[in-house]
């Protein structure tokens, strides 16, 4: 079993920045994708972006040039760099560990990020 314990959300400004955390511990696959996704009030979760443990990463258009996935594979842990902040990226973050293959998966309880006008 894996547990993801996500961290670092919270209120700010527009054009303001965001780190989140989170660290995975548990039987973890040596080779997996850890990402982020969002849910906003009203809508589905969508990807935001994710990092292989090989270091591959991938964005959603929307955020790319304003955040920066990365990963410390000897914690076990993510983290996202948001930077240049939108009251459109308002949603729950939610933290997610996969295998490769994607027929594993898990999730964090998702942490709360407000942009206010």
């Amino acid at each position: 079993q894996v547990q993801l314990v996500e961290s670092g959300g919270g209120l700010v400004q527009a054009g303001g920045s965001l780190r989140l955390s989170c660290a995975a511990s548990g039987t973890i696959f040596s080779s997996n994708v850890m990402g982020w996704y969002r849910q906003g009030p009203g809508k589905e979760r969508e990807l935001v972006a994710v990092i292989t443990s090989g270091g591959s990463r991938g964005y959603a258009d929307s955020v790319k040039g304003r955040f920066t996935i990365s990963r410390d594979n000897a914690r076990n842990t993510v983290y996202l760099q948001m930077n240049s902040l939108k009251p459109e990226d308002t949603a729950v973050y939610y933290c997610n560990l996969a295998s490769v293959s994607g027929t594993t998966m898990y999730w964090g309880q998702g942490t709360q990020v407000t942009v206010s006008s």
